[in-house]
């Protein structure tokens, strides 16, 4: 979609760009230690490549890799993937309105180009879906710029990485940095009681259920976070009393 003229000659896509290259460094260094990691594990260069040239998932490829050096059965890899990016269910389902008005293909192009500074630059900026063509063109832009940009910076830094596989150890840690991001991201967006008991009901229950096979404490930690924000948002509000208003004094009957 950031080959369409219409999106890369409008000012919302130097937007777009501009406010993800400034993380893009994070994603970037992620990228890289991916690629290490891949390579790392027993993969050929060919199947890392062709891995990092066609997966646009981090930690779902940070997952995917060790089962797949096991011979694990392909349906475990496949519900590893599945769990480890579940929340992209949530995030598809929040932008629907903004992208309904597009043709199938360019539907298809932006969930593959989606990630988690994607989205929450996304809606950082446009709260709400535009209602007139003027304003779908805006959005449509910034999301191209902003997922081009953070689209290269990964796919880029996961073939470096795997090219340079045998002079970058795991052992210094860069991947670290994409984590940094997130958590930075997050915390910008932590505007409301709701969203940091959300965060820190999800980071607890993730730890608690660490042990768990196949990366399922994240799937746990998403359940547990929006079950219990679901229940805190039907509670009745009871910081001011309800209003009565003031009785009236009887009439007289004469």
């Amino acid at each position: 979609m950031f080959f369409l003229r219409s999106n890369y000659t409008h000012p919302e896509f130097r937007r777009g760009f501009t406010d993800m290259l400034s993380v893009s460094p994070g994603i970037a260094a992620w990228g890289l230690m991916t690629g290490v990691a891949m390579v790392k594990s027993g993969m050929s260069t060919v199947e890392a490549l062709f891995m990092a040239l066609t997966v646009f998932a981090g930690s779902s490829q940070l997952a995917a890799v060790p089962l797949l050096m096991a011979g694990a059965p392909m349906w475990v890899i496949l519900v590893t993937g599945f769990c480890v990016n579940l929340r992209f269910v949530v995030f598809s389902a929040h932008m629907r309105p903004y992208l309904m008005h597009l043709p199938r293909w360019q539907r298809l192009v932006t969930g593959y180009l989606s990630a988690d500074l994607t989205y929450v630059l996304f809606v950082k900026q446009f709260t709400k879906p535009a209602t007139d063509e003027a304003g779908r063109t805006a959005q449509m832009a910034y999301l191209a710029g902003n997922g081009g940009i953070n689209w290269f910076s990964w796919t880029v830094s996961s073939v470096l990485g795997v090219v340079l596989a045998n002079f970058v150890p795991t052992s210094w840690g860069l991947g670290f940095a994409g984590i940094l991001a997130l958590v930075g991201m997050m915390a910008s967006l932590a505007t409301s009681r709701l969203r940091w008991v959300s965060a820190g009901v999800a980071g607890a229950a993730g730890v608690a259920a660490f042990a768990l096979p196949l990366k399922l404490n994240i799937l746990v930690a998403i359940a547990v976070a929006v079950a219990v924000c679901l229940l805190l948002d039907k509670r009745p509000d009871t910081s001011h009393p309800p209003h009565h208003p003031a009785a009236q004094p009887p009439k007289d009957p004469a």
